[in-house]
């Protein structure tokens, strides 16, 4: 019987650079491949090529790294099936697990240990019609949305679905981001401010500690 296996772009030991656990010690596992070709992707190495291994050898690379905290990212990691197993068994062995997901695929079947940290692609993201908005009714208290915010039509259009769906009473946190070289962090901030919103604001850490370099 053959293996389950999935293709790898990565694996890698860094500091996390978003999200609620940002600066915290943390295994990537990057998965080959997207749907989606956002404007601002930062990961488009992740669009093609990558390695196939088995799950025994995820697990053992990620093993070796003695982790506490595990991030299964992409590309976008649920265009593979096996990334839903490969998250069961993560969580079997202990780890502290998330998902980074664009939010364009079903997250229904992603084991309820999983912190799901899902994006809602803004107009700016060129892929605002790719949102599966019934996916936001699958998640739970410890999970996080996140936006990129591109421009302040970005910005309104992101302060009115967070009031749509009431997203800070549904998941632990709702993430505003600014796009990388689009908007100021200052701007975003201000923006923020202004308006009380119950949001955290972000900045990408690993692209403040290592501008970006891949393997960070």
């Amino acid at each position: 019987m053959t293996q389950a296996s999935l293709k790898i772009t990565e694996i890698f030991y860094s500091l996390q650079g978003e999200s609620s656990t940002v600066g915290l010690p943390t295994v990537f596992v990057r998965l080959t491949g997207c749907p989606l070709r956002c404007g601002y992707c930062d990961s488009e190495y992740a669009f093609y090529g990558g390695e196939r291994l088995v799950l025994d050898e995820i697990l053992a690379r990620v093993a070796a790294y003695k982790p506490g905290y595990i991030c299964v990212t992409g590309g976008e990691p649920l265009a593979q099936r096996e990334c839903l197993t490969l998250l069961g068994l993560l969580c079997d062995a202990g780890y502290s697990v998330s998902l980074e997901t664009s939010g364009a695929l079903p997250v229904d079947d992603v084991d309820p240990r999983v912190v799901k940290v899902m994006d809602l692609k803004t107009p700016g993201s060129g892929e605002v019609g790719r949102n599966r908005w019934e996916n936001i009714s699958l998640l739970s208290q410890q999970d996080q949305v996140k936006f990129v915010i591109c421009n302040r039509e970005d910005y309104e259009w992101a302060r009115f679905k967070l009031d749509e769906y009431q997203l800070n009473t549904k998941v632990a946190e709702v993430l505003f981001s600014p796009s990388f070289g689009q908007i100021t962090p200052l701007e975003l901030a201000e923006w923020i401010l202004a308006d009380n919103l119950p949001v955290r604001f972000q900045l990408q850490l690993h692209k403040i500690l290592w501008n970006d370099s891949p393997g960070h």
